[in-house]
């Protein structure tokens, strides 16, 4: 029974902390973009996988 006396009280604040964090997280926009990241890696930036990989594709830029 004393167990319970400090497990409740424990469980409740993490619960409440973990609440909290949730809560800041949306304040702080970490949900706003939720299909920009994975998306962002279908976008071809001209060229650069064959620039940093010579051998592959087209010859390496100078």
């Amino acid at each position: 029974m004393n167990g319970l006396a400090f497990l409740i009280p424990v469980a409740l604040l993490l619960g409440l902390g973990g609440l909290a964090a949730f809560l800041w997280s949306l304040g702080a926009g970490q949900y706003d973009d939720m299909d920009g990241a994975a998306l962002r890696i279908l976008i071809d930036e001209e060229g650069a996988g064959a620039a940093m990989t010579p051998g592959i594709g087209a010859e390496p830029r100078p």
